[in-house]
């Protein structure tokens, strides 16, 4: 049987935690910042976890099962 394949796109955008959880990073942090609070940008600059809902999506994006 073949092996299976990273998806490419979720390879750039994910990692881990060193608990084994997928972390991500914000939206809404690239352009139209003028509008968008000093708080709120620097809200947006930190990592957060994806959520349960989506977890099992992603680790077969990233071909962990």
């Amino acid at each position: 049987m073949p092996k299976m394949k990273t998806n490419a796109g979720a390879k750039k955008r994910f990692g881990l935690t060193g608990r084994g959880k997928i972390k991500r990073k914000h939206a809404y942090k690239s352009h139209l910042l003028t509008n968008k609070s000093k708080k709120r940008k620097r809200n947006l600059t930190y990592y957060t976890t994806v959520s349960k809902s989506d977890e099992k999506n992603i680790r077969l994006l990233l071909a962990m099962k």
